[in-house]
Order: C-alpha cells, then structure tokens, then sequence
C-alpha cells in the first residue's frame, strides 16, 4: 500500500485542525488518523466521504462525567440506550461513573461485573471509574492497574446507601494513596455540615429546593479538597462545579501550582434559577442550577480556563422517582437526563456569548481526555483514533423527549430549540449508527 492509499478518506473544507477550521483531507488508516493533507490532496482510499461545505468535521465528543446505572439499576438507564444517545448527540467515548449500579465500582471483581454487563451493548467508546469509599484504600491499587482512569468520591451523602462519603481525614488517607499510585480523585464537592444547617422545606417551589444547596456548601468543600490536596501532592478533579462563589480559591490553587482541574456541566451554562418552572423536577440535580449572574461568572471562567472542561452528568432515573406529577424538589431524584443533547446544548449557548466551535471542542474534546489521561483521544491529529464526527453547526431544531434514546424520556431540554445537528460518526475509522454496537473498552 502506497503511503497515500488508505482505508477512507474524508474531505472537509472546514475540518477542526490544531484549534481552526480549515480546509483539509484525512487519511485514515488500520483506525487511526494516518495522514492530513490540504483539501485537494490527492489521497485515494477503499471508501472516500466528502463532507458538504456547511458541515464541519470534528473529533468525536468525549464525556467522562455518565452515569449508566447498569447492572443493577438498569431501568434507569443502560449500556445499550444511554450509547445510543451518546452516538446521536456526537460523542465517540463515554467514561461510567462508579455508582449507581449495584454493585458499585469500589474493587477489580465489581469492574469485572460491571464490564461484563457492558460488553456487546456499547455503541461508543467505554472506560470506566472507581469509586473511593470508607475502607478501599487497599482496593485503590488494584482498580488503577485495572484500568480505571481515577476515583470518584463524595464529601456528603451520595444518595445511595452503597456509596458513603468520605469525611475529612478519609478523604486525606484516599489521597495520600492515590499520590503514591499516581492516580487521580474526582470529588463531588458539597460540605454535609453546611446542608444539614440549611433550610429544607418540600415542595413544588425551586427556590426552596436551591436554598436547601447553598453556595457555601460547595465552597466549604472545595477548600477543603485544596487543603488536601496541598496536603498530599495527590491529583484531584472537582466535578460539577455549579457555585461561581468558589472560584476565586480555585484560581488561588491553580496559581499555587496544585494539581487541581475542574468542570461543569451544560445545565449549569443553560438554565438559570429565575427561568425554572416551580414543579420542574427534570432540573433537579445536586449542586443546583443556580441565578443568572452566577452562569454569567461559569462562561467567564470557561474562558480565562480556570474551569478546564464541560461533561454531561447524564444521570437518568425512573419517571416515578423523578416524582414529574408531585413535582417536589425534595424527594424527587437530583439528576439531568442529557447526553443526546449536552454538545449541541453547550454549542448552542457559546456561540451566543462569542465562543468558538474550537472553544467547545477544547471543552467537551480535548481537555477531558487530557485530564483523564485518554491517549490516542481528543483531537484529529496524525497517530489518533479515527474517532470523527460530521455536524451542522446552524441546524435549528426542537428537542422532543420523546424521541431521545434515553432509556427514561425525561428531559429538562424538552421542547428547548437547539441550534447544531451531528449526521456522521466514525469510531476508528469506521461508519457507526445505531443499528449495531460497535465501541470498545478504553481504559487509562
């Protein structure tokens, strides 16, 4: 084979390329990208795909932030229907988080169990989490060279008996483990001691329920987390970042040089406080989606990168423990059904506020791999995974629940026009739909 025969090449006059949108052709070959020349390079291939010229070609999404519940708690999602959403919503690999299902992630036999319900039915990319809870410091080792890409833990109650939070000296000894081993904590950040003191009333009235999640809950266990990890010199991630409160101590940290990385979510950069519906348990989630001017200082963040990266939190339930007919806050499951929508969701509001499609892509791409340690992932560069996606960056369209694969068809995007459509992926360089799981185990 000569070095400019490849198994598919792909024309795209705006192809995403070392952060612009340029004309280029792509070589693929054996599933990698092999080679990336001009646009009217003369690459010949067994398949050969042109990309129209209001379409861009981009590498496919990567969301380390999903909860699949499977096993275990299937019927709030599954392998099969939450890849499903991911392939149609433009992502090509997907990282599980470790609870939710039973048994949780908390050793290599619960990764066994859990891979096993997982094989066959996957139809992106899949890795995996650990999970850290009260008295697996020793499973923590075992579980890295297992594969999982770090450790997830929580600072107050996570909502499941099976999955305890850790308290302040825990969260030390975890970390210290995790310095040694060179892995990475991802923490859900909220102070327990803060939440049982504030306000719980039930009800149908959001700003009841955002009341009951104050700010100074997430900035309490953020600085609590960075004196840890000062403490230890372990890697920590802080998820879901919802409180702009917080951000002034996360530049300290980073400007101190510790190794600290965060996120939000696309709820967070959507919705806002005043606008959501009392009874709308579909926004519930934990922390809250908070009042307009805290969004405003997320986007400021996102763009002076003090915020690294945007991830889903997909965590779907049952429309009986979403309580969508009660409509109360307190009792209602806290999660945002999203993964269809969450690129085109980010996309959508970003591009208003004067964002670049390389912004996003740097977001919802290339940092969470970075992060994670995701090689081969992340960019359409030579070596990588043909991991690839064809979108239309000015498609307006209305999201219907109804229609998403999401096993549950909740959504707190129902009905909320989006602007931005994918058409085409390809997972190491082959065409994917939804008629066959094609995706694989990744790990770190």
């Amino acid at each position: 084979m000569s070095d400019n025969t490849f198994d598919l090449v792909i024309r795209a006059r705006q192809c995403l390329l070392d952060g612009e949108l340029r004309g280029a052709t792509i070589g693929v070959r054996d599933g990698v990208v092999a080679a990336i020349g001009e646009l009217d390079e003369e690459f010949t291939g067994a398949g050969s795909v042109t990309i129209p010229d209001d379409h861009l070609l981009l590498p496919g999404m990567i969301d380390t932030h999903v909860h699949i519940n499977d096993p275990g708690r299937a019927d709030w999602e599954g392998f099969e229907t939450a890849t499903k959403a991911a392939l149609q919503g433009g992502y090509t690999t997907l990282v599980d988080m470790p609870l939710n299902s039973l048994p949780s992630t908390v050793s290599v036999d619960a990764l066994e169990t859990k891979k096993a319900a997982a094989q066959g039915n996957c139809y992106v990319d899949m890795g995996f989490w650990g999970g850290a809870i009260p008295g697996n410091e020793a499973d923590l080792e075992p579980l890295h060279r297992a594969g999982v890409f770090g450790f997830k833990c929580f600072l107050a109650d996570s909502g499941v008996p099976e999955f305890p939070p850790l308290d302040a000296a825990q969260l030390r000894d975890h970390l210290e483990e995790i310095a040694r081993i060179g892995s990475l904590m991802i923490v859900h950040a909220e102070d327990p001691e803060t939440l049982a003191a504030a306000p719980s009333v039930g009800g149908r009235a959001y700003s009841d329920f955002l009341a009951s999640r104050p700010d100074e809950s997430e900035v309490a266990a953020i600085a609590l987390l960075i004196d840890a990890v000062r403490a230890t010199g372990a890697r920590a991630h802080i998820l879901h970042l919802s409180s702009a409160k917080a951000l002034p101590q996360i530049r300290a940290a980073k400007a101190d040089g510790l190794a600290l990385t965060v996120e939000t979510c696309p709820h967070y950069l959507s919705f806002d406080a005043d606008t959501i519906r009392d009874g709308s348990t579909a926004h519930k989630c934990c922390p809250p989606i908070r009042d307009q001017a805290n969004q405003d200082l997320l986007w400021e963040a996102l763009r002076d990168g003090t915020i690294d990266c945007v991830v889903s939190d997909h965590s779907p339930s049952t429309a009986e423990l979403k309580q969508l007919d009660v409509g109360d806050f307190q009792t209602a499951w806290g999660g945002v059904s999203s993964i269809q929508v969450a690129f085109t969701a980010v996309w959508t509001a970003a591009r208003e506020r004067g964002f670049e499609f390389a912004d996003v892509v740097r977001w919802m791409c290339e940092r969470p791999a970075q992060i994670v340690g995701m090689t081969g992932k992340g960019s359409i560069a030579v070596g990588n995974s043909a991991d690839l996606i064809e979108f239309a960056p000015d498609e307006l369209w209305t999201v219907d629940a109804d229609a998403l694969e999401h096993k549950n068809k909740i959504s707190a995007y129902d009905g909320v026009q989006l602007t931005g459509r994918r058409y085409s992926t390809w997972l190491r360089g082959t065409a994917i739909d939804t008629s066959a799981p094609a995706g694989a185990f990744v790990r770190r």
